[in-house]
This record gives structure tokens, C-alpha cells and sequence, in this order.
């Protein structure tokens, strides 16, 4: 039986592993993806203290210093996670035992709810500018969203492709003043206010354009373009905790100052957990609390 299993391999999953393992407790990171979670989707880190890296280099560095101290890593997606007297049974494609369990699991995109988006995903709709910007270089894009990741993919996008329409539904932007300056002083970058998406537009089995509608008078109109990159929030993993009882503030999980949730021996931590600001630096905070706490117990 395993002292520690961690579900999510992001900073904070990856922090726990190595402040655990590190404590001298058995530790495995089981994920679906690579190592790094959201850090691979960054271009650069530019706020994570005396580190100014690339997103997938910082996720790198991580997940080896996660290892060092004999953690493992493993693939797979977790199903159910069930309590059972003083441990854990937690369902992948195999029966996994616990004394305790760590959730890391963060967040996903979501969607914009409008035509055509999921059946054009991977044909020129995209949650991911640094995965999939080169492929629109000269090209036009849209960005939908006006938050900080909005803005900063459109930033991000603006020095390849020839020209970033941001569609914002409202009528300011949500992200902070730094990176709107940023975004204002791009020659290649439009701002589309007052507007929400309707339509994402197909020509010969790819995007051609996106209809949206203005938000007072109803008009409708299409932005021409070969992608649409959709920023508009994000939701939190927390579908497989059905059965673990644990509370859930919109999907989110409370959690007390050890990082537990009032499931005993089910712990959270990272963008997962209810908290104000989700940021690597505070992910790993969660992290290295909840490691070094469940360690404690183990001894």
C-alpha cells in the first residue's frame, strides 16, 4: 500500500511528490498527461520568483526534482476514488491502495457553448496558443475573452500570425493594466468590445470565420479568420470525487490550512482548491503544505 498517491502532476501535484518523498514516504503522481500540467501550455513564466523560464523547460525541472527523492510517476485517469475503513481504493484501469490521497487535478477550458466549436477543435479551434499558434503564422486569428490568459495568448499570438481580432464580451477588459498596455501597443492587435460569439464559421472542414453578436442592439457579423482561441474561464477536474462526499464550492474544493479536505486523509491542492488567486507560485505553496503535512502523518 502507498503512503501518498497524488492525482495531478501539475506544480502543486509535483511539490507534494517532492516534499513528501523527500520526507522519506512512499509517493506516486499519477496523471493523464505530461508532467507540468498548465506549464506546458505557457510560454513564459515571467512571475514564479527567480525563475523567468518557458513554460514546458520550468515543468521539465520540476517533475526531475520530483523524482530524486524516489517518487514515482504513472499514467492514468482516474475513475472513482472510494473510502474504505483507513485508506483508499482510488479506480483507474486497476485497483490503487492508499493511505492517503492528494488531489491536483486543476483545471480545464471552457467552452464557449456555440456552434461549430467542438466539431472544429483541432481544425482551427484551440485552447492552446503555444501549442497551436505556429500553424496560423501570416495568418488572422481571433481571440475570444478578456481576461489575463486572453490577453496574454493574444500577445503571445501577435508575434507570429498577421493580425489578433480579442472579441470581449463586455465593454472593459478584465485583465490587468500591465498586460493590457502590452496589448494596446501591438500594431496587429483589434479589440472587438461589446461582442459574444454565435457561430464558428467552416470552410472545407476548417474554420473560416467566427459570427458574433453585438451585445446591445443584437447585430450580427463575422470576423474573417483561420482560428478561434477561446480564453473565457476555466472550470475545475472534480467530476470523479462524486463518491468521496467532499465539499464542493462550484466545483471547487474547500480545503483546511493542512490543504484537507473534510474527507479525512483526502487532501487538495493547487488551481483544484477554492482560493482567491491561481498562480503557479501559490500552487506550489499548496503543494509543499499538503506534502510536508501528510508526511508527518505517515511517521
Amino acid at each position: 500500500m502507498l503512503d501518498l498517491l497524488i492525482v495531478g502532476a501539475g506544480p502543486a501535484g509535483l511539490t507534494a511528490a517532492l516534499y513528501a518523498s523527500r520526507a522519506g514516504i512512499s509517493v506516486m503522481v499519477l496523471d493523464k498527461g505530461a508532467p507540468g500540467g498548465k506549464l506546458n501550455l505557457t510560454a513564459e513564466i515571467e512571475n514564479y520568483p527567480g525563475a523567468k523560464k518557458k513554460g514546458p523547460e520550468l515543468a521539465y525541472d520540476m517533475y526531475e526534482q520530483c523524482l530524486s527523492f524516489g517518487a514515482q510517476y504513472s499514467y492514468g485517469d482516474v475513475q472513482s476514488i472510494q473510502k474504505v475503513e483507513d485508506h483508499f481504493i482510488v479506480n483507474i484501469d486497476k485497483e490503487i491502495e492508499t493511505k492517503y490521497v492528494l488531489i491536483a487535478t486543476g483545471t480545464k477550458e471552457r467552452l464557449m457553448q456555440v456552434k461549430g466549436e467542438v466539431e472544429l477543435t483541432g481544425r482551427g479551434v484551440s485552447y492552446c496558443a503555444v501549442c497551436d499558434g505556429p500553424f496560423y503564422k501570416g495568418k488572422e486569428v481571433v481571440v475570444v475573452g478578456g481576461g489575463n490568459s486572453a490577453i496574454e495568448e493574444a500577445i503571445y499570438l501577435s508575434g507570429i500570425v498577421s493580425k489578433v481580432h480579442i472579441v470581449v464580451r463586455r465593454d472593459v477588459l478584465r485583465a490587468d493594466a500591465y498586460l493590457v498596455h502590452i496589448a494596446e501597443s501591438k500594431d496587429n492587435i483589434q479589440f472587438h468590445y461589446l461582442r459574444k460569439p454565435v457561430e464558428v464559421l467552416e470552410e472545407n472542414g476548417k474554420v473560416c470565420g467566427l459570427k458574433v453578436k453585438d451585445s446591445y442592439t443584437d447585430r450580427e457579423e463575422v470576423i474573417n479568420c483561420s482560428g478561434v482561441f477561446p480564453f473565457i474561464g476555466l472550470d475545475p477536474i472534480t467530476d470523479f470525487l462524486k463518491e468521496t462526499g467532499v465539499t464542493l464550492n462550484q466545483g471547487y474544493i474547500e480545503v483546511n490550512d493542512h490543504m484537507e479536505t473534510d474527507c479525512p486523509g483526502l487532501f487538495a491542492a493547487g488551481d483544484v482548491t477554492n482560493k482567491h488567486l491561481r498562480q503557479v507560485v501559490t500552487a506550489c505553496n499548496d503543494g509543499a503544505v499538503a506534502g510536508q503535512y501528510i508526511a508527518s502523518l505517515c511517521k
